[in-house]
């Protein structure tokens, strides 16, 4: 079955995370990815362990967890662009792409001659994606960072903890690299926007991605309701501004959230608590009551969700129709019913010879299914294939090349 980005060839000169999420995207869609890695050390994420990949004989291999995250799907070429032989290899490689991703410092690519303008004057079809810290302008434009730094930059870190004034309250990051995740995606579908409008066009284009805008962008309504109110948001933890109740509460095993986002949905509630009467209450029949008496009601509905475990409190309000959900671990996540039917985690095959887990795309399409079979790269393993075959080097060129330390 054809997939739906098998005609796309894509360079990937990007490391670490943001960029190598970006181009995983697209693998996981079809597109043929060539890895740019330096020889010998590859990216810098491959030794962020342990965990690391372990061979058939239980060594570390050298591939960590988080480098197996976010490059799937790939063939690993090592080539040392800051030589003048590295770059004609990646210059001969832009007559035969349709995308280029990188994320270098401001100017870096330019030195070497494989910025923009000099590789579309080779290729004027490529898109090429630049993805940086703070983005191609502005006085920050120079500066390195990651994922961490604009997580505070943001805002984001100002809307995500408990309050000030409770204990352990305080600005908290994300349990996850969450702009750097953004950042991906952002790339991802904007490389497929710039590749249709090619097909009109008949040119590719570039991209500026900074981390910065893409976390300021992950405030949305948070920064809406601060310009249409003047009023600067604050953390509230796990409670919601505007709806109760829509919380975490404790119960006698675990914890379990309750997202009741209408009047109806807290009668259901009340009734699947056995505490019926609490819909006719004055003090929290209508929602912006719930609001104002939000300490009262919280302090209520405390003691009989600690009679019962999250997983019992779950079953029952599924039965009487009122959002809710566990907070699972991540091994309960994956022997949830829903998340093996959908089969979320996947085990593929290694070029070393071991199957290597893997959670799936969410992407189901019908007709060019994602269908995943490749773990990510061996170190250079793509070497021969892309050098020999698809840009013509002799055995000779090759090995001169390894002599040199060019791959």
């Amino acid at each position: 079955m054809t997939k739906a980005l098998e005609h796309i060839r894509v360079l990937d000169l990007s490391r670490i995370f943001a960029g190598p999420w970006a181009t995983q995207n697209l693998a996981d869609l079809g597109a043929h990815v060539i890895k740019v890695e330096r020889p010998g050390r590859g990216d810098d994420t491959r030794a962020w362990g342990p965990p690391f990949l372990k061979d058939k004989d239980g060594n570390d291999t050298g591939n960590s967890s988080y480098f197996m995250s976010v490059n799937r799907g790939k063939h690993s070429v090592t080539v040392d662009i800051a030589t003048q032989e590295g770059q004609q290899i990646i210059r001969e490689l832009i007559k035969t792409v349709d995308v280029v991703v990188e994320n270098y410092k401001v100017g870096t690519l330019k030195r070497y001659g494989l910025d923009y303008e000099s590789l579309s004057a080779i290729n004027p079809r490529l898109v090429y994606c630049s993805i940086t810290g703070f983005g191609q302008t502005g006085p920050y434009a120079p500066l390195p960072g990651y994922d961490f730094v604009f997580q505070g930059m943001s805002g984001l870190m100002s809307l995500t903890g408990k309050p000030d004034s409770e204990p352990g309250g305080g600005p908290m990051k994300y349990g996850v690299a969450i702009t750097d995740l953004t950042t991906g995606m952002y790339a991802a579908f904007a490389i497929l926007a710039a590749l249709e409008h090619r097909h009109i066009s008949g040119r590719g284009q570039y991209i500026d991605l900074s981390l910065l805008d893409c976390a300021v962008s992950l405030t949305s309504y948070m920064s809406m309701n601060y310009f249409m109110s003047g009023k600067v948001p604050q953390r509230m933890g796990n409670v919601h501004s505007n709806i109760v109740p829509y919380q975490v509460f404790r119960c006698k095993e675990g914890d379990v959230i309750l997202a009741v986002g209408n009047d109806t949905q807290f009668a259901d509630m009340c009734k699947a608590i056995d505490m019926p009467e609490l819909a006719e209450d004055p003090r929290f029949k209508r929602n912006f009551d719930r609001v104002r008496n939000r300490l009262e009601l919280e302090k209520i509905l405390e003691t009989p969700l600690k009679q019962k475990t999250m997983l019992q409190w779950v079953d029952i309000f599924e039965k009487h129709n009122v959002p809710s959900g566990p907070i699972y671990s991540l091994d309960q996540v994956f022997e949830d019913p829903q998340v093996k039917h959908r089969a979320m985690r996947i085990d593929l095959e290694h070029e070393l010879g071991m199957q290597v887990p893997s959670v799936d795309s969410p992407v189901r399409f019908s007709d060019t299914p994602v269908n995943l079979t490749r773990s990510a790269p061996a170190l250079g393993s793509a070497n021969e294939q892309v050098l020999k075959h698809e840009l013509g080097l002799t055995d000779e060129q090759i090995q001169g090349l390894k002599e040199k330390g060019i791959i």
